[in-house]
């Protein structure tokens, strides 16, 4: 797809959730009203988006420091090219943050003070019909996060056999009817059009939950494979645990539960010194705790009523212990 002007991209508006908590987090304290004065160090957006996060950061960092913002999306990457040439502290990486410490390795960058993570799919993405991630308007089935690179979701769903397709749309959907879905996709003419992909799903699905489109589940699971977005996170929760300075705190918000699920079990493991299964064990294993106690912050009835896609969201926060990384 061609790339957009700056002006028609801001079009999409994108209200950002559980603004202020994620930024007084990242910064180390419960809330900006805290903060006396302006932070020095190196911090990293992660998923930048369009940029919400990172100018409020800005806002409270002092001249010396660093923010370093990370996105696959080119659009989301040319907003922040736009931000970087009015504040000389931020420095733009296009490309997904599970290579996070080979990016800043070659920035020569070996440890931060903070990092800040919004999961999940933006506001102008789902509202921007030539994405595909959206079935509320008529689009190209697409659905990469980065647009420059990897196979389409409808290119995929030409080449995918009806099994594995069905197993994807289980493990990443949760769709208890993947396999007659699957079954209904495969047997499609094309995969041009994200209305008729989504109507071929409701007219497969025999029952869904009142208020929620039955193709929901599905379109959820082909944008997570098609972005390997599962693994991305869990390499990337990984690799924070190499990169942060001792007291760095790791914000991270997402929206369903696949990935709640990783970052409230990486946290519990890597906080408690057990793993789950752990005191099973004759002899339970002695392992390093690398995050102090982790904390679980939801949106407020506030903010849920102006931002409703805000609902579903979640704020997990942790702060870097003084454990140092096993070699």
């Amino acid at each position: 797809m061609p790339n957009l002007p700056d002006e028609q991209i801001q079009n999409f508006s994108h209200e950002t959730v559980l603004l202020n908590e994620t930024v007084a987090s990242v910064l180390g304290v419960k809330s900006l009203n805290d903060l006396t004065a302006k932070k020095s160090g190196i911090f990293v957006d992660a998923t930048f988006g369009r940029g919400g996060h990172s100018r409020l950061l800005l806002e409270y960092l002092a001249d010396d420091s660093v923010l370093i913002v990370f996105d696959k999306d080119p659009q989301a990457i040319e907003v922040a090219e736009n931000l970087a040439k009015t504040d000389s502290r931020v420095k733009v990486i296009h490309d997904s943050f599970a290579n996070i410490i080979k990016c800043l390795s070659d920035l020569t960058i070996d440890k931060v003070d903070g990092i800040m993570a919004d999961l999940g799919v933006s506001s102008p993405q789902l509202d921007d019909g030539n994405r595909g991630f959206s079935f509320m308007r008529d689009g190209v089935v697409d659905m990469r996060m980065d647009t420059s690179r990897g196979p389409s979701v409808g290119e995929w769903l030409k080449a995918v056999d009806e099994a594995t397709l069905a197993k994807v749309l289980y493990e990443y959907g949760e769709e208890r009817h993947s396999r007659r879905i699957a079954k209904a996709i495969k047997a499609m003419d094309s995969y041009h059009s994200t209305l008729e992909l989504a109507e071929v799903i409701k007219t497969a699905h025999p029952n869904w939950q009142k208020g929620k489109h039955p193709a929901t589940q599905s379109f959820q699971a082909m944008r997570i494979f098609i972005n390997n977005e599962l693994s991305d996170v869990e390499n990337f929760l990984n690799d924070c645990i190499k990169i942060l300075n001792t007291g760095g705190p790791l914000a991270v918000i997402s929206f369903h539960s696949l990935e709640d699920r990783i970052i409230k079990q990486f946290f519990n493991h890597h906080s408690r010194g057990r793993y789950d299964g752990d005191d099973k064990l004759p002899i339970p294993p002695n392992r390093p705790k690398y995050f102090n106690k982790p904390e679980r912050i939801a949106p407020s009835d506030e903010e849920i009523k102006a931002n409703p896609r805000a609902r579903s969201a979640y704020l997990r926060v942790a702060t870097r212990s003084t454990v140092a990384v096993e070699n």
